[in-house]
């Protein structure tokens, strides 16, 4: 027979109810306070009846130490507003594919990114919990994407660019656009970018861009001479790219900054105004996004015959394929624009004889 205890104490952590047995109420009150400080420094097994939300800390902790900081907060910020508010209280093991396939379900109408994105984050709660043996199967793995259109990135026109132009010239808060255009930044490492970061070695302007995303994305690059000695005397540790406060920019002001910045390019490129509203049609197109300025970047070291393993530095792209997608697309843009003036001329040679 096992040993029978007089008294007894019961507790719930993180979902799984636990009960401690003693021969006094002094012995189950010290096995009480062990089991718990035992259960909260991770001395005991994980199980099937952790919450959602708490596993994923677990997992993201151990299993994405990869990324840097900025990457592990996006990623538990997408986690939070897409996974975690539906699922987030449920234990793991209660979660069903239903569960999952809902998450899914409410992407509709999101990006590709997003909804790719969110796909390979359940994935990774799930699987993980499958390889600790806390699910038995993973509940996510025959979900169904939602629809969404791949968006193509594209460079700006040369209308654009002169719009473009237009609209940042002698404008400080729309500087970190220029530091997009010109020396190919990220959204994210232009908002971060900030005095000490300017170089001048042999005679060349440089920039120290601070990569957000990858180990590759931490670069340097060449920066146009005028865009260096406009910024130069800025204190090492103020932005090079300010908000109209003086300021690094925040979310919401980098987007409202964005839209300013169309309105602005809707104005140069002709659009009326009325009582300080822009009046229709809009000149510039409603898909223009101010990603597309490092993407114009790209597309320009392509266009002056930079070798594509030299564009891959300066864009701190991952892998060069990302890189070669740029690159194929500006050459088969080329030869588009080859072949159409060669066909031109034969047309127009045809017109003469005839």
């Amino acid at each position: 027979m096992g040993t029978e205890y007089e008294f007894r104490r019961s507790f719930t952590f993180e979902g799984k109810r636990y009960n401690v047995f003693g021969h006094s109420e002094e012995e189950v009150l010290k096995k009480l306070f062990e089991k718990k400080k035992a259960l909260e420094e991770g001395k005991v097994t994980v199980s099937g009846n952790m919450l959602v939300s708490k596993w994923f800390e677990i997992a993201i902790d151990a299993y994405k130490r990869n990324l840097n900081d900025k990457g592990r907060e996006d990623m538990r910020l997408r986690v939070k507003k897409h996974i975690l508010a539906q699922i987030g209280q449920m234990t793991v093991k209660s979660v069903k594919p239903i569960h999952c396939q809902s998450i899914m379900n409410n992407l509709e109408g999101y990006s590709w990114s997003t909804v790719q994105k969110v796909y390979q984050d359940l994935q990774f709660i799930f699987n993980t919990a499958l390889q600790n043996h806390i699910v038995l199967e993973n509940p996510a793995e025959h979900v169904i994407k939602p629809n969404a259109e791949k968006g193509q990135r594209q460079a700006i026109t040369e209308r654009e660019r002169e719009a473009f132009l237009k609209a940042v010239e002698g404008t400080d808060k729309f500087r970190i656009f220029e530091l997009m255009l010109f020396c190919g930044c990220r959204p994210g490492e232009a908002v971060i970018c900030q005095g000490s970061d300017l170089q001048l070695k042999e005679d060349v302007a440089l920039l120290h861009i601070r990569g957000t995303k990858t180990k590759n994305s931490d670069r340097v690059v060449p920066m146009p001479e005028e865009l260096y000695y406009e910024l130069k005397d800025i204190g090492p540790f103020e932005p090079l790219a300010p908000n109209r406060d003086g300021r690094f920019h925040s979310e919401s002001s980098y987007n409202r900054c964005s839209s300013d910045l169309k309105r602005q390019m809707n104005i140069a490129m002709g659009c009326r105004t009325y009582r300080n509203a822009l009046v229709p049609p809009y000149p510039l197109r409603d898909s223009f996004v101010p990603y597309e300025l490092r993407h114009t970047y790209c597309s320009d070291l392509a266009r002056r015959g930079i070798d594509i393993r030299v564009a891959q530095k300066l864009m701190g792209h991952s892998s060069i394929s990302i890189t070669a997608d740029i690159y194929t697309h500006v050459q088969d843009e080329q030869i588009l624009n080859d072949a159409a003036q060669i066909l031109g001329k034969i047309s127009k040679n045809r017109r003469d004889v005839l």
